[in-house]
């Protein structure tokens, strides 16, 4: 069997993958136009792969689409691990659809959610006006409402969302999860609703976070209707897709404190443009997602090929739903 992966992935899995798979070839794509087999130069007519790994350190060394390349162009391939939490990237769709099985990575899940709450708390405890009279030498009450008692709405309930999930209930939140199949198991939620419900509970809802799929059903979700429907105060965080939030509805929303805060990890377009408002407006936190990758690249390197770094493998062109992502074009979430 052989195995195609970057030089770096090798070199940092290489005991592992010796142990559960002795007889494995492995294959590292050094740069754009070198191989190695056994730290020696392979001919490019010799590699055929069936597992080929797109671990984050592709991306980052730019080697992604070298990797990519070869698994479309090769007729072995029959399965590959990518870094991401999401296969709505037209490249992804591509591999499914040559017959190639993929496994999505889940390794994120924890540094997301702890994005997640961390935001929370610092929106919910007033640390800026705290730290602000600290400065001055001001001594003042800054009351605050405790987390506890606070009512979630959570959209997505994947690996990402049991992650926000299991962070948040020990501070006693009232937890609604939205998914798919409401009918589903929800564990760690007071309850479980489909999304034709989600509009009942957002005039309820002290913090909204968005971390479902783009598709069909979900794309351009919070609209101005959504919005429209927040009490004033509420919390917007977004780490699914930019595409879920109409930005201009958003605007509009912020304005009239529905929401009254906005952190948002990703956008319709990115990178964001040097004159976009996000980067100035005083209700907007803004992120890139590479503050969650670059922290799960620690968890997935240290832990692949572990089972909760190869999530369930997903067959062909019924894993895809809806139009693909086209404000991710390199596919990362």
């Amino acid at each position: 069997m052989q195995i195609l992966m970057t030089k770096a992935a090798s070199e940092r899995v290489a005991g592992r993958v010796a142990a559960f798979a002795p007889d494995a070839e492995v294959v590292a794509a050094v740069s754009a136009d070198l191989y190695e087999r056994n730290g020696q130069p392979i001919a490019v007519e010799a590699i055929n792969p069936e597992v080929v790994w797109l671990s984050l350190d592709s991306y980052a060394s730019g080697t992604l689409g070298q990797l990519f390349g070869r698994l479309m162009k090769t007729d072995a391939p029959r399965w590959t691990q990518i870094m991401a939490a999401g296969i709505d990237n037209p490249m992804f769709r591509s591999i499914m659809e040559k017959g190639v099985r993929i496994s999505k990575s889940s390794a994120q899940a924890t540094p997301i959610a702890e994005y997640v709450v961390a935001h929370a708390l610092s929106l919910q405890v007033p640390i800026e006006a705290q730290a602000a009279l600290q400065k001055t030498h001001e001594w003042k009450n800054t009351p605050y409402r405790e987390l506890g008692r606070t009512r979630w709405v959570l959209v997505g309930f994947g690996n990402i969302g049991h992650e926000i999930a299991r962070r948040i209930k020990p501070f006693g939140v009232d937890l609604t999860v939205v998914r798919r199949n409401p009918a589903a198991e929800g564990d760690l939620a007071d309850r479980v609703i489909g999304l034709p419900e989600l509009a009942g509970v957002l005039p309820d809802a002290d913090v909204i976070v968005l971390a479902c799929a783009l598709n069909d059903e979900t794309r351009g979700m919070c609209d101005e209707a959504f919005f429209k429907a927040l009490k004033p105060g509420a919390i917007l965080i977004n780490i699914g897709r930019g595409g879920l939030v109409d930005e201009e509805a958003l605007r509009a929303g912020l304005d009239r404190d529905q929401p009254a805060h906005a952190v948002l990890d990703v956008f319709q377009t990115e990178p964001l443009a040097a004159d976009s408002w996000f980067w100035d407006h005083p209700k907007v936190r803004t992120a890139t997602s590479a503050v969650a990758t670059n922290c799960s690249w620690r968890t997935c390197a240290a832990t692949w090929p572990r089972s909760h770094c190869s999530t369930r493998p997903i067959r062909a062109r019924s894993a895809c739903r809806g139009a693909p992502d086209a404000h991710h074009p390199e596919g990362y979430p």
